[in-house]
This record gives C-alpha cells, structure tokens and sequence, in this order.
C-alpha cells in the first residue's frame, strides 16, 4: 500500500500553529481583550485535560517510548 506524503513535515505544522497562536495572543493583549484571553485560555486547558484524561496510555509499551526518545542503545 502506497503511504502519502504531506507537503510540510509534522515539525514544521506545529510551527505554524505555534506562530498563529503567539500572533493570536499577541493581537489580544495589544488590544487588551483580556476577557477574551481568559476565555481562550480556560477552553484550552480543558481540552488539554480531556486529551490527557482520554489517552490510553496503558497500550503503549516500552520499546516504542524509548524509539520516541531518540534512544537507539
């Protein structure tokens, strides 16, 4: 089976999104939304804690962690 190849590496698309987010956050306080930010802020961590609370990290053995981890002893 023929796999596809993205146009851009997955480093340079979490770049990206870090870059939107800073100039997100940046627009923000210039104009001073804080109230806005403190929203966006609180949804974020929410769903960071629901991405944490709903990973099944049981199924991931050991030698996959430690290929992420760049250790290839």
């Amino acid at each position: 089976m023929e796999q596809k190849q993205s146009r851009f590496s997955r480093r340079s698309v979490a770049l990206f999104w870090l870059a939107l987010v800073a100039v997100v956050i940046g627009v923000l306080i210039y104009f001073e939304q804080v109230a806005v930010l403190y929203v966006l802020a609180s949804i974020s961590l929410m769903v960071l804690l629901l991405v944490v609370g709903f990973s099944d990290l049981e199924k991931i053995s050991r030698d996959k962690a430690e290929g992420f981890a760049g250790n290839s002893d």
